[in-house]
């Protein structure tokens, strides 16, 4: 008997889930396909039944997960944009998020191992971090003062530079210090605008 399109669907997310959470701890050249799938209760074989390799599973595990964990949903009044930024910062800049060892953003948990990896991949990573700036420019309500000038663009690599810093350092006071002073940064942005 076949399986369901719910069975397909739900092996497919149980694999991203179990590649995120692997490449994010470990990078991309430490983590097989055997790896994933044992962390995913499946066998290797099921592997190419969602995916036509690893790399294919590694440029779908950033869209997914970033989209999944760090949305941004849109409202309307100014003031429910403040807050739900404030909220944003305070959640992503914060050790539970630099310690997730399941899945943290990887716009910040694999900005470096990104940047070694094939266009696809790249292409991936560069969709997600343009798509949630997006985000964040509709409801940062900072005006640029020139045509180079972008705050949202400016506000998320602080947040993103926050978190990849204080993960790859190994002293959590300073670690805590690193996270404490890009809160503050980005709460000045949000509310000042500086």
């Amino acid at each position: 008997m076949p399986y369901t399109a719910a069975h397909k669907q739900r092996s497919r997310e149980r694999i991203l889930a179990s590649a995120l959470a692997l490449f994010t701890r470990q990078g991309f050249e430490q983590v097989s396909i055997n790896d994933i799938m044992a962390d995913a209760g499946m066998t290797r074989g099921a592997f190419y039944a969602h995916f036509s390799s690893k790399g294919d599973l590694y440029a779908e595990a950033v869209l997914t997960a970033t989209v999944k964990n760090n949305d941004v949903p849109a409202t309307e009044p100014a003031a429910a944009d403040s807050l739900q930024l404030a909220g944003l910062i305070a959640g992503y800049l914060s050790q539970a998020h630099v310690k997730n060892d399941r899945g943290g953003c990887p716009l910040a948990f694999l900005a470096t191992d990104i940047a070694t990896r094939d266009d696809r991949v790249r292409a991936a990573y560069t969709r997600v971090y343009k798509g949630f700036s997006n985000k964040i420019r509709g409801q940062l309500l900072l005006p640029g003062e020139g045509p180079d000038d972008d705050p949202a663009l400016a506000f998320l690599a602080l947040l993103i530079g926050g978190v990849a810093v204080a993960r790859a350092i190994n002293d959590e006071a300073l670690s805590e210090r690193v996270l404490a002073a890009c809160r503050q940064r980005a709460m000045a942005m949000l509310t000042t605008g500086e």
